[in-house]
């Protein structure tokens, strides 16, 4: 009885010479008109502007189709006039990593949780809206990881007054809390 073996590809930590300007091709083919910018930043390093209603079916196919498995970091950026929810996720395989920007309009900080697909995404999306106030619609513990319980604010918002970030945190000092 014989039986045939193919070989699955070894992952030697080595980039692939070129492949972020397959993974850009297939994307843009994939998503069209759904990306708003596309370019590849340097080596191995794709950039992508997408709105947030597109950001699970691209993140999927990101997953699945093109093996992105790891998601590295969730931020999250205040523009003043919008919010940016951006992700690293990273292929070991070819050595590519693709940052995706959503855009979040300004008076609706709402978007979809990633938590799903990778399950790093829980801490990371808790952080994003514990400090920026992003929610991640669906996220299935967004409670505040760094900041007290009852802190009433998000610090790394722009319009936020640092002076009432200090006397909150020393009045709650002096008080005897944590």
């Amino acid at each position: 009885m014989s039986a045939v073996v193919t070989a699955s590809p070894s992952i030697t930590g080595r980039s692939v010479p070129g492949a972020e300007k397959e993974v850009l091709a297939q994307l843009q083919v994939a998503f069209g008109s759904k990306l708003k910018d596309a370019k590849i930043v340097r080596e191995r390093l794709v950039e992508l502007v997408i709105d947030r209603a597109d950001l699970v079916p691209l993140c999927t196919y990101l997953k699945d189709t093109l093996g992105f498995e790891h998601l590295s970091c969730v931020t999250a950026v205040d523009w003043k006039d919008r919010f940016e929810s951006i992700y690293h996720i990273e292929n070991y395989y070819n050595g590519c990593m693709v940052q995706v920007n959503a855009q979040i309009p300004y008076d609706d900080p709402k978007i979809a949780t990633l938590t799903g697909l990778w399950h790093a995404a829980d801490f990371l999306e808790r952080e994003m809206w514990d400090l920026m106030g992003v929610e991640y619609t669906g996220h299935p513990n967004l409670t505040r990881i760094l900041l007290p319980e009852d802190f009433k604010f998000h610090p790394l918002r722009k319009e936020f007054a640092q002076e009432v970030d200090r006397q909150y945190i020393t009045r709650r000092k002096l008080r005897g809390g944590k």
